[in-house]
């Protein structure tokens, strides 16, 4: 097997995870407050990824120390919001929220970084926007929408989009410059340290140690961080850019899935032409706005 084709198949695999797992913590969550589950997790994955890529902090330079750590406080950030989301949402809901930050990183380049953006690439933003709306705000008589009827976890999860879109660049800035194995490492020990440092912060943390909820915490800190990170990392020498985006794009595809075939999910056909349309977008805006990329130039989407 080539290499170019096991890291195509690895990529759809931590894909799958991610949005699998969607499922999987929101039904921890009957045990476990938001909190202090991403807590446990990051820290797990964190003391794994330590393990596996620490040599002692005489090997890190203190601009590795800086792009780690601000790469690991929008990841904190973004999986605050998330799974504080998750808790009052749906999964795939959820999923395609957050898919909404691969569409806003050429807004936030644009407008911070001065970066030009391409008709495909706003085209891109525009129809992922709509169909957040649809998805996001219940319809109503006024033709506009029912506002007051938005669901709260729906607004923390589009928080989390906007951090994990500063995620994707910060993300991208580091790993072009530093070790990415390094950084692996520091994201993840940025994002924990935060995470119990702000845990008292939440007031009523909670952990009920079922089943469900070791599991949930097990396999998001195994497979979906410390693993899902670093067989990304490996992979992305090795495919096109387009080919990434248009993997990582199948993530709340797997989610909405899931959640239909376990939780027996039912988005309504407002809903459902929203998520196509915050699909559609993520994919003009990937695979269209720029010529092709080489490989290990694409962006990366946490769930």
């Amino acid at each position: 097997m080539s290499r170019s084709l096991k890291a195509h198949l690895l990529l759809v695999m931590v894909t799958f995870f991610w949005g699998a797992t969607f499922v999987v913590v929101k039904n921890a969550l009957a045990d476990v407050s938001p909190l202090l589950f991403n807590a446990l997790r990051m820290t797990l994955a964190a003391v794994i990824l330590g393990a596996l890529f620490f040599r002692g902090w005489g090997g890190y330079s203190r601009a590795t120390l800086l792009a780690g750590a601000r790469v690991g406080i929008f990841l904190w950030l973004g999986y605050e919001f998330q799974t504080t989301g998750l808790q009052l949402t749906t999964p795939s809901k959820s999923a395609f929220l957050t898919g909404v930050s691969v569409v806003l990183v050429p807004v936030f380049l644009a407008l911070f970084w001065r970066r030009k953006i391409s008709n495909w690439t706003t085209a891109g933003v525009i129809t992922a926007f709509a169909g957040l709306f649809l998805l996001t705000v219940p319809g109503g008589a006024g033709g506009l929408g029912n506002w007051a009827s938005v669901n709260r976890g729906d607004a923390l999860t589009m928080g989390c989009a906007v951090a994990f879109g500063f995620q994707i660049i910060f993300m991208g800035r580091a790993t072009r410059e530093h070790d990415f194995r390094q950084i692996a490492f520091l994201q993840a020990a940025t994002a924990a340290v935060a995470m119990l440092l702000t845990l008292p912060l939440a007031g009523n943390n909670y952990i009920t140690w079922t089943p469900r909820a070791l599991w949930a915490i097990g396999i998001t800190a195994v497979l979906c961080t410390a693993a899902a990170f670093t067989i990304q990392a490996w992979a992305q020498q090795f495919t096109p850019a387009t080919h990434t985006a248009l993997i990582f794009a199948l993530e709340p595809v797997f989610a909405w899935i899931t959640s239909y075939l376990v939780l027996g999910e039912h988005l309504g056909m407002r809903a459902t032409i929203g998520a196509l349309l915050i699909l559609a977008g993520i994919l003009v805006a990937e695979l269209k706005a720029a010529p092709e990329a080489p490989p290990g130039a694409a962006s990366f989407s946490p769930a």
